[in-house]
């Protein structure tokens, strides 16, 4: 068989180029900055991993994103090579999914949930030995007005006491979900439980189980942890992690722009008087945990009051001369930009109120039955409230609810925009505010 002229070319080009040359040549600018392509995706993934791992306060995910980083480069995920997409792609997915199995065997902690039980109950055991095998989630205690007639634990969880225990208990603001484990034809007992409970922010959430003992009912039902709210706030993971991307954001920027006037206020509250430049505080955060805020010191250091027993009033003798205005001006309340890059508040959002803190004799916190209500969101530096008038001291039991009311309404209404705005009418709301001690 004979080659034509036409037939002939092609073999005699492939001859010149040899086996292994590509029928196009690519300079070497074009393949370097191919390579340069190639390490701006594998930056990209870095920070996006990383970046969100620290979004959502994550802190075994930084070490799985690490991993399935180091796994891609070594399957020469980010190299820019022609054909093979459909191999490559599996071979991608075998290594993120060998990197989240390694970060499993070598105990990198991953974001595990914590519960409460209440209700010492037959669909409160299934739902413990569930989670103890799946790991989904840590049962921190059971609750049970009954303790007294219950064993000390169920299914390796420590019985903790009754109702009122928990809602006092110093692992509630650990707790992500409080699970009611009370058959749910039991209406009344559900009802009065829930009414009790809806003091607290967490979640509350009734397992539906009709407590039958039955094999199927445990397999079929307990198996998938069906779960009704019942109160609580539910935020979205996209809304959560593009909130603590606002504050990073803004707060970094906010921190820099700043800085040199926090400079000056520390210097002038060291000229003007004895004792340390910042106040550090208890005061009730995200799901009533502790925190420790920090302000500016606007008070004399021998009448400072941590406990808030005693709320400003319009020429409080306590004030220092740079702590009126630095009050008055709010910028007393800067240093707050480190709680909030730490994670502990958030820009936007109830203010926290100190631990303790009484509305003339009474603690305020008693004043309003859900109180703690505002509680189930990070508090903020600014707020729904604060340009609303409800800032300085709530010194009558009317403040404390227009407070409370105010703090919920924003929480239920809660969006990146609104905290845009909020953010906007701040400064405006507090320099044209002439009249609120602060």
């Amino acid at each position: 068989m004979s080659l034509t002229a036409t037939d002939a070319k092609p073999a005699a080009d492939h001859h010149r180029r040899g086996a292994l040359r590509p029928r196009a040549l690519t300079s070497v600018r074009r393949r370097l900055s191919s390579r340069g392509l190639a390490a701006g995706y594998a930056l990209g993934d870095t920070v996006a991993g990383l970046g969100l791992a620290v979004l959502l306060d994550g802190r075994g995910l930084i070490g799985i994103a690490a991993l399935q980083l180091l796994c891609l480069h070594v399957i020469g995920a980010y190299s820019i090579v022609r054909g093979g997409a459909k191999r490559r792609l599996a071979r991608i997915a075998v290594a993120l999914a060998g990197a989240g199995a390694l970060g499993h065997l070598v105990g990198l902690p991953g974001p595990i949930s914590h519960v409460a039980a209440v209700g010492a109950t037959p669909a409160a055991r299934r739902l413990i030995e569930r989670l103890t095998a799946t790991g989904e989630a840590a049962v921190l205690g059971v609750f049970d007005d009954r303790h007294d007639r219950i064993p000390d634990q169920i299914g390796g969880v420590p019985v903790l006491g009754d109702l009122d225990d928990l809602i006092g208990h110093r692992l509630t603001p650990f707790v992500d979900r409080i699970i009611v484990a009370v058959p749910n034809t039991a209406n009344a007992r559900v009802a009065a439980m829930v009414e009790r409970l809806a003091v607290l922010p967490n979640d509350i959430a009734l397992l539906l189980d009709d407590d039958k003992d039955s094999a199927r009912t445990s397999a079929d039902r307990i198996a998938a942890l069906p779960l009704a709210r019942l109160s609580g706030h539910g935020a979205s993971l996209g809304r959560t992690a593009a909130k603590r991307a606002q504050d990073l954001v803004v707060g970094t920027i906010a921190l820099i722009v700043f800085a040199p006037v926090m400079a000056l206020v520390a210097l002038a509250i060291k000229l003007d008087s004895p004792g340390p430049v910042f106040f550090r505080q208890k005061r009730h955060g995200f799901h009533n945990e502790i925190i420790l805020v920090w302000k500016f010191r606007s008070m004399r250091q021998e009448m400072a009051d941590p406990t808030a027993a005693r709320q400003v009033q319009v020429g409080d003798d306590r004030v220092t001369k740079v702590g009126r205005f630095i009050r008055r001006t709010s910028l007393d309340e800067l240093p707050q930009l480190f709680n909030v890059l730490k994670g502990e508040m958030s820009l936007v959002g109830p203010r926290p109120h100190a631990v303790g803190m009484k509305t003339g004799s009474v603690e305020s916190a008693a004043l309003v039955a859900h109180y703690a209500h505002r509680h189930r969101m990070k508090p903020g530096m600014t707020g729904w409230a604060a340009i609303h008038g409800s800032r300085g001291p709530v010194d009558t039991p009317e403040l404390v609810r227009e407070r409370v009311r105010l703090d919920v309404e924003y929480i239920e209404r809660q969006s990146f925009r609104l905290d845009l705005y909020i953010m906007a009418m701040t400064i405006p709301c507090l320099l044209g505010d002439r009249n609120t001690p602060r």
